[in-house]
């Protein structure tokens, strides 16, 4: 079965030392994307994603694909959610049974064959076709032209008006809804219902049901939740369904049982071995038991998103698909992203200048991932102390971050930094602004830190007197720090003097931007 990922426009890959990191190759196709609108840096328009008049408008994204010939039509898709690209644009485009990235030379020969239709459309629509659209339309132009049997695809802002909501329901198998959080509020209406509203969007009208001497529920455009949801959340997408006409798994739902049943390490890395059960029998029957499943993503949440998965799997075996329990199972095994739960070795490290060190970076940037992060080191790594070195955007909820933070991790130190967003600094929170949030946050939790603003915190940095005794010792230093390698190094020289035989690790998290950094400057 030859599949395929697309994957959002949320991140860009940046180094340390440069603005923008380029494949030659590419230069022609990066530059010709860099002419377009880019969301990525300069943020997304509020009511973006609503049906409203300031709304994303699909009917850009019927046109060009009316011009390139419908491409999107000539695959089974999968609306899910995924990863965004970290080291090079080409991660957003993944094509085989071992989901590589796409060659750089079958994307520039693409580029060049619809270039002339390219422009064309982009001066048609008075230059509004944005950076997305085109990659997203160039994406399904490869998945057809690769004839692939199932697309996933993941849908980008909210769902409803993405650019990727342009699959008609007889193009769809399955519709995905992990979880709901606040992220994009402002773009997807202003509150949790109206966000899962605009995610109920890319739900497609079913067939009324149908059955057959074999039970074999054949009709069906599948909704699968991840979840679990609010209540009243839940409702929305169920309502939504039965609309539609399109029956619902549940990866939360009650006959359903996913454990963690330890953490260990393979290969000098960590590991959690897991047990996932489904059993759904309201309707229709889908089964599996799958023991000692050994997810390199950590984390209930992963988890939860193996269990969902699973069902994805089940759901399109059901309709007739050949997916064994075995490949589902090999297949949560391989799966791995770059920058969640991830790791350095050894090796890289030392390339950092931080020979000895355990890092582990990590793309969360809400108050949600920041829970998910806290409790996936608190299960990994209970005893550990923490070295945070922190960079996010300037729309995201900073101070709900640093609560996660503050409230659950071992901190030692917490070094507010910057790097570049999308390859620019429009959307580059300073590093003061965020020091300035974890303060404020830290007061309202009633946690001791030191700050730049006390003369106990001057002291301990004239002196670097890390692990002195008295009451600073057990007070989480917080600094502001432009320079994310001076961030680093000073980070990880507080974390070893205050450690000494304990467990420490330096957490690289706020953004995929600043793990897009770390990871290129070790491998360019």
């Amino acid at each position: 079965m030859k599949i395929f990922r697309v994957v959002s426009h949320k991140r860009t890959l940046l180094g340390f030392k440069r603005s923008f990191s380029r494949e030659p190759e590419l230069k022609d196709f990066l530059n010709y994307l860099d002419n377009l609108k880019n969301y990525e840096k300069c943020g997304v328009p509020k009511d973006a994603g609503t049906d409203s008049s300031h709304g994303f408008d699909l009917g850009r994204m019927n046109r060009l694909m009316d011009r390139l010939g419908n491409p999107q039509t000539g695959f089974k898709a999968s609306f899910s959610l995924s990863s965004p690209h970290v080291r090079t644009i080409r991660e957003r485009i993944s094509l085989g049974k071992l989901g590589e990235p796409v060659s750089a030379k079958a994307l520039n020969c693409l580029f060049h064959r619809i270039k002339p239709i390219l422009d064309e459309a982009v001066a048609l629509e008075n230059g509004r076709l944005s950076h997305f659209e085109i990659l997203t339309a160039m994406a399904f132009k490869l998945f057809d032209q690769g004839n692939v049997d199932v697309a996933v695809i993941e849908a980008g802002l909210g769902g409803a008006r993405d650019a990727t909501n342009i699959i008609s329901s007889s193009g769809l198998a399955a519709a995905v809804i992990t979880t709901i959080g606040e992220e994009h509020m402002a773009a997807l209406g202003g509150s949790l219902e109206s966000i899962a509203m605009a995610k109920s969007g890319i739900i497609k009208h079913g067939c009324p049901v149908r059955w057959f001497s074999l039970h074999i529920y054949i009709t069906a455009l599948w909704l699968v939740l991840g979840g679990p949801f609010l209540p009243h959340i839940e409702h929305i997408f169920l309502d939504k369904a039965s609309s539609m006409c399109s029956p619902v798994v549940s990866a939360s739902g009650p006959g359903n049982r996913s454990a963690v049943k330890g953490v260990s390490k393979s290969n000098g890395k960590p590991f959690q071995s897991c047990d996932i059960v489904i059993e759904v029998e309201r309707d229709f029957k889908l089964f599996i038991e799958l023991f000692d499943v050994k997810l390199q993503m950590l984390g209930i949440h992963q988890l939860q998103n193996a269990a969902t998965a699973t069902c994805v799997a089940l759901c399109l075996r059901d309709k007739g698909w050949r997916i064994s329990d075995e490949s589902i199972h090999a297949g949560l095994e391989h799966t791995y992203l770059l920058g969640r739960s991830q790791f350095l070795t050894s090796t890289e490290a030392e390339t950092l200048g931080l020979p000895g060190a355990t890092i582990m970076l990590d793309g969360a940037h809400t108050k949600e991932s920041a829970k998910a992060l806290v409790d996936t080191i608190q299960m990994t790594f209970p005893e550990a102390r923490l070295a945070l070195i922190v960079a996010m955007a300037s729309d995201k909820d900073h101070m709900a971050f640093a609560r996660e933070f503050l409230s659950g991790g071992q901190l030692e130190a917490v070094f507010l930094t910057e790097v570049n967003i999308a390859g620019a600094k429009s959307r580059t929170t300073s590093a003061s602004m965020l020091r300035d949030c974890w303060i404020q946050a830290s007061k309202e939790l009633g946690i001791n830190t030191l700050h730049d603003g006390m003369e106990e915190y001057q002291k301990l940095f004239e002196n670097q007197s890390f692990c002195s005794a008295g009451e600073s010792k057990h007070k989480t230093i917080l600094a502001a720090e432009n320079s994310l390698p001076v961030s680093l190094r000073v980070g990880n020289q507080i974390l070893r003097a205050r450690t000494r035989d304990q467990t420490g690790i330096i957490v690289i998290t706020g953004s995929l931007h600043i793990v897009s950094t770390v990871l290129s400057s070790l491998h360019g």
